[in-house]
């Protein structure tokens, strides 16, 4: 396998499936879109890393409550996110 491009491989590119990837691991992703997200995961070793790092992600973050993380890590994490979409 190969390292994600950013082209158009096997379903659609290595950025389509970085915008989809929350839809996809959520099983929220509309089922027509999932055969062409899967088969470039097939495809993409770096993209298949970054699908299981967001699922790794999730299910440890699911483990925090709001209370167990520190206020300086909240406020970093809302500014990054904030400031995510201008970049």
């Amino acid at each position: 396998m190969r390292d994600p491009t950013g082209h158009f491989e096997h379903g659609y590119t290595c950025n389509q499936v970085v915008e989809l990837a929350t839809d996809y691991v959520e099983h929220a992703l509309p089922p027509e879109l999932v055969e062409p997200f899967e088969m470039h995961l097939n495809f993409c070793d770096g993209c298949l890393t970054f699908i299981e790092q967001i699922r790794t992600t999730a299910e440890l973050g699911s483990r925090l409550t709001e209370d167990e993380i520190p206020e300086e890590t909240k406020a970093q994490l809302l500014a990054a996110f904030r400031d995510w979409q201008r970049r």
